[in-house]
């Protein structure tokens, strides 16, 4: 929805401050083949509990609803979520305002300032979420949310510590979406799969990412473990072949991905994150084409 409310934060020299994007600052990063904007200054990093209550954040009237219902009838041909990675996230938006070492430290602590910027964040995207399905009137086909909860080697929390801290907010979430009748997906990158069973208890019954390089996130882990159970998005490495092999060897890797993924059904076919500008174009082209030759019954 377009945001239709007032300038919240300032505009800061060589700095992207979104206006209804909570006050994060980002940069621009310039590296060989492109750039891209990374998360900076962590404004709320200091913060005391006062100064999070004070902080401007996007109210759920400041957004423009009325365009929600047409545009899914349009795109009615197409799946439509709505959220999106940061749809629910706790550490990932908490570490772009007060740093990845702070937002786990308040998890661990049950830090004041850090737990208040975390239920504030969520009771304002719980509302406007509950708005969007309202507005959507039956036209949206799922939740897209996210959570960050692995490293490539190893969870990021603690099982206990997730569930203490943060499965009570995703809850909120995925109790909202299936008062509408809509299946959630959720993204976690990195190892991840620890997280799984209680995913399935929560009612989830997608997951997305899949990084096939992370510990027990292979496609055959992934596939034994919880197939007929949650349904797949991703498992095709962008630090793999796509993004370094040839078109042949693309090729190959992602028939080997769908014939350990398909089997059954339950598997949607997509990168484990957003294709990165590395990844040449005719890698790219050939991953798509190998999905839409083999990726069918």
């Amino acid at each position: 929805m377009p945001y239709s409310g007032p300038k919240l934060h300032e505009d800061i020299p060589q700095r992207s401050v979104k206006v209804d994007d909570w006050g994060i600052h980002r940069r621009w990063i310039e590296h060989e083949t492109g750039g891209y904007w990374d998360y900076c200054d962590f404004p709320l990093r200091d913060a005391t509990e006062q100064e999070i209550a004070d902080w401007l954040m996007p109210s759920p009237d400041d957004f423009d609803y009325s365009g929600v219902s047409d545009f899914c009838e349009r795109n009615k041909e197409y799946a439509i979520y709505v959220g999106g990675t940061g749809q629910a996230d706790v550490i990932n938006k908490g570490g772009m305002l007060r740093g990845v070492e702070q937002a786990l430290i308040d998890l661990i602590t049950e830090d004041t300032a850090g737990m208040l910027l975390t239920r504030r964040r969520t009771s304002l995207q719980i509302e406007i979420l509950r708005r969007t399905l309202n507005a959507a009137a039956g036209g949206i086909d799922y939740l897209w949310m996210g959570e960050d909860l692995g490293t490539q080697i190893a969870p990021l929390i603690s099982l206990n510590l997730y569930r203490k801290t943060i499965r009570p907010i995703h809850q909120q979430f995925v109790d909202l979406a299936k008062s509408f009748n809509i299946p959630v997906m959720i993204h976690t990158c990195g190892s991840s799969s620890w997280a799984y069973e209680d995913f399935v208890d929560m009612g989830i019954t997608v997951v997305d990412t899949l990084q096939p390089e992370a510990k027990d996130m292979t496609p055959e882990y992934l596939k034994r473990r919880f197939g007929g159970r949650l349904a797949f998005h991703g498992c095709i490495s962008t630090a793999g072949p796509v993004a370094t092999g040839t078109v042949e060897e693309t090729v190959g890797y992602c028939r080997m991905i769908l014939n350990v993924m398909m089997p059954g059904g339950g598997y949607c076919f997509a990168p484990t994150h957003l294709l990165q500008d590395n990844s040449p174009t005719e890698n790219v082209l050939a991953m798509y084409k190998t999905a839409l030759q083999y990726g069918r019954y």
